[in-house]
């Protein structure tokens, strides 16, 4: 494995890494640049798993479906019913 690796940035990422080091957050640009690729994966993995989630849900709205368990609803009943939840 590389001990190092050297990349190139925009102007402005650029300002941005100088930035958030001058501001005393980070003691160096490396330091910036782990940070935000942290947050990043930690990102990809949360949107990941809500993916996954919604997936499943989707699966039991299917399964709800073939058995018959729907509801009439139009879209204007569901937005009403939407609205009143979010009035109290």
């Amino acid at each position: 494995m590389e001990a190092g690796m050297h990349i190139s940035l925009t102007e402005t990422l650029e300002k941005w890494v100088r930035d958030k080091v001058e501001s005393g957050l980070y003691s160096n640009a490396s330091e910036v640049i782990r940070e935000a690729l942290r947050e990043r994966i930690r990102a990809e993995r949360t949107e990941a798993e809500d993916i996954e989630a919604l997936r499943a849900q989707i699966d039991v709205g299917l399964q709800q479906a073939e058995r018959g368990e729907l509801l009439d609803w139009t879209m204007a009943d569901i937005k009403s019913r939407l609205r009143e939840e979010r009035n109290g």
